[in-house]
Parts: C-alpha cells; sequence; structure tokens
C-alpha cells in the first residue's frame, strides 16, 4: 500500500483526500495553496534560532504552554519511557516569540488556518449522515475564534551516534486535536501505522502538504475518522549530521465545543496533557 498525493486542484480532490483520510488517518496534497517559499524561508530562519543561545531566552510558559522547550522537557510519548530527540518552539498569535520572528510565523499561521478550515469542510461532506448528524456544530465552525491552535516549530538535531538506546527523533503518538496540517520537512522519517501494524512511509516530497487526523476528530466521529499512530525514526543509511526542522500546525478547536457527550474539546486535552507530562 502506498500513500498518494491528492491533487488539490483536481475536481475529485475532495473524496479523495477524505477517503484517504478515512483509510490511514492521514491525507497528502500536492498543488496546494500554501506557498513553498513562505515554507523554506521559515525553516532556514528557525535554523539559525535553535543553533543559536537566542533560544533560552523564550523558554516556554508552564501554564500557556508557548515558547521554547530544550530537549531535556521534550514530550515522552505516551507507553514510553524515553523522551524524543528533539526541541521546539509553541508559537500561538498572543504568545512569546522573538519580534523579527513574529510576522513571518504570523502570515503563515493564517494562510495554514484557512487551508485547514476549507479541509475540514471538505471532511464534513463526505462524513456519512450517521456520523455528521453527531457533530454538536460544524467542524470548520468548531475552529472559528479559537486561541488554542497551536503551530509548532519542531528541530530534530544532528545525530552523534550516542543517543539513549530505543531513543528516536518522535515515539509513535497520536496528535490530540481535530487535523494537524504539515508541509514535507526537510528530511525524511515519517512514517503512519497501517490497520496490520505495518508502518508506511509517508511521502515527503518538498511541497507535498501532509494531513491527519486527531484524537478530537476521532471522538466528534464515533472513531469513524482514525486518529492514526505515526513516528519519526532516526535516518538509515542517510547523513545522520543533517538537522531536521518541521512546521505542524494543530487545529484546536475552542474549549468549550463539545466533542462527543463525554468530552468536551478542553476537558480532552487537559486529560491529554496530564498523560504526556507537560503540565
Amino acid at each position: 500500500m502506498q500513500l498518494v498525493a491528492v491533487d488539490y486542484t483536481s475536481e475529485n480532490a475532495k473524496k479523495e483526500f477524505v477517503e484517504s483520510l478515512r483509510e490511514t488517518g492521514f491525507g497528502v496534497l500536492k498543488n496546494h495553496p500554501i506557498q513553498q517559499k513562505m515554507v523554506t524561508d521559515i525553516y532556514d530562519a528557525w535554523q539559525a534560532f535553535f543553533d543559536s543561545e537566542e533560544k533560552h531566552q523564550y523558554v516556554y510558559n508552564k501554564g500557556t504552554q508557548d515558547g521554547f522547550f530544550p530537549q531535556s522537557v521534550s514530550e515522552t510519548a505516551k507507553g514510553f519511557t524515553k523522551k524524543d530527540i528533539k526541541e521546539y518552539f509553541h508559537f500561538y498569535p498572543w504568545g512569546q516569540c522573538p519580534e523579527h520572528l513574529r510576522q513571518q510565523l504570523a502570515d503563515y499561521y493564517k494562510a495554514a488556518n484557512e487551508l485547514a478550515r476549507e479541509l475540514l469542510s471538505w471532511i464534513e461532506e463526505y462524513s456519512p449522515e450517521d456520523i455528521s448528524k453527531h457533530y454538536s456544530q460544524a467542524l470548520s465552525k468548531m475552529i472559528e475564534d479559537s486561541d488554542q491552535t497551536l503551530l509548532r516549530v519542531l528541530h530534530y538535531p544532528p545525530l552523534s551516534g550516542d543517543e539513549e538506546p530505543e531513543a528516536i527523533r518522535a515515539a509513535a503518538h497520536e496528535d490530540i486535536n481535530l487535523i494537524t496540517i504539515l508541509p514535507a520537512a526537510n528530511e525524511p522519517g515519517l512514517q503512519v501505522q497501517l490497520k496490520d501494524g505495518d508502518w508506511l512511509d509517508v511521502p515527503c516530497d518538498f511541497g507535498n502538504l501532509i494531513v491527519n487526523i486527531g484524537d478530537m476528530l476521532q471522538e466528534a466521529s464515533g472513531h469513524y475518522f482514525p486518529s492514526t499512530s505515526h513516528r519519526v525514526i532516526n535516518p538509515e543509511n542517510a547523513d545522520m549530521t543533517k538537522s531536521r526542522i518541521s512546521l505542524p500546525l494543530f487545529l484546536h478547536p475552542r474549549p468549550d465545543v463539545q466533542l462527543s457527550e463525554r468530552h468536551t474539546a478542553g476537558s480532552y486535552l487537559q486529560e491529554r496533557l496530564k498523560e504526556l507530562g507537560v503540565i
């Protein structure tokens, strides 16, 4: 099986994209509206940031989760004991950010949110009626005026070869949010787990956009759309001295949005952050 990139401009794009999400939890888009230069400029600027000592001036606020997360406090995936080999910066429009980098991220945040709203409307359009009738409101409405949507600038540092045994760049995990929007990173390594347990490489052609289902949409759809395990493996037969930059946008509903009988978006998020050990 392969994940095939769907042409955003084709007349069958909506149907093919949602079918891929339903089958694997992942969809890949090509010829989409996010400008590649915008992405590469961010990669370049933030590589310089992570290579500098400036990053330590922006250590994250525990209560609001904005700012720089050093590798020492990096996430430990649910069910794992080794921390991921990564550091990252959490950007919210209201949060801390180096001023010379703020506008660049704000512009990308806005563009990616607009595309995400459209993709959520595709998902709703192709949700069977017996599934969509349980949505408490239109999926694209759930993110309106949300200040919880998170842009994470991820840095997977070069590997030295003496990392902890079994530690990888990102252990198998599922995302918490509705959907995640991710431009193909500057290095390969992203894999998705199939229903039979095998791992499938996600196409990393520069210019592709990768979208995956998060736990909140799985919850809202009664598990019709699967939040699939994925991971970032360490490079094999490749240059371990290269960093890997990644730019996921995690689409979060407003905290008051009812996902299901048992959860609002706010209660669900708090439960998962406690499991991850970041609050």
